[in-house]
């Protein structure tokens, strides 16, 4: 949404502390974030936002224009959040820390891979008008920006299109603001906490 200039006000809420039950309890999504609402009306899950957003907001430009990159954008959006459960546990989101010589399981060496796998192809096959995913910002961006986060912050080994495009990530203007107000935040979320 900052991406394209939706205007919105955030409301942050703090996860596993006493309060977040009960300032989640207003809201019909089981108790998951996020969540958007517009007047009464609500809809929760990152991916259905994104596409309420993309065809309520953008015409539809959350997703590129031509067909086949859609396709590939869709199916590589939903497998990102479908999927890499080892990426997930073994690498819990942290922008405040940096961590170096993690030692990850064959599963989660092999998601890494495949995510790399990913990305190399959209950025050769689809990436040519700019400097994402499939050239133009889109959903997919969105939807791996957390992984981009994760593979800088434990420096997972990258080359070429994938370092690329793990910094086009991280300059980001809307990246720069989230990282820079995860760093104001003071809870520590103690299952998510790892040693190296």
């Amino acid at each position: 949404m900052k991406h394209y200039q939706v205007v919105f006000e955030e409301k942050r809420i703090a996860l596993f502390t006493d309060t977040t039950t009960d300032e989640l309890s207003i809201y019909n999504s089981d108790f998951k974030v996020p969540i958007l609402k517009e007047n009464e009306f609500e809809v929760w899950d990152s991916l259905s936002i994104l596409e309420y957003v993309s065809e309520q907001y953008l015409s539809g430009q959350g997703w590129p224009a031509d067909a086949n990159a859609r396709a590939v954008a869709r199916s590589i959006s939903t497998e990102m959040h479908s999927s890499f459960f080892n990426v997930r546990n073994e690498l819990p989101m942290n922008c405040r820390k940096e961590f170096n010589g993690i030692k990850l399981s064959e599963g989660a060496v092999s998601e890494i891979e495949r995510i790399k796998e990913l990305w190399r192809r959209c950025r050769s096959e689809y990436g040519s008008g700019g400097e994402w995913l499939f050239g133009k910002y889109s959903i997919a961006d969105a939807m791996f920006a957390p992984v981009a986060l994760r593979f800088n912050g434990y420096n997972i080994q990258l080359d070429g299109i994938e370092k690329e495009y793990v910094n086009s990530v991280l300059a980001h203007p809307a990246i720069v603001e989230w990282i820079e107000a995860a760093k104001l935040e003071t809870e520590v979320i103690t299952e998510d906490e790892i040693d190296v």
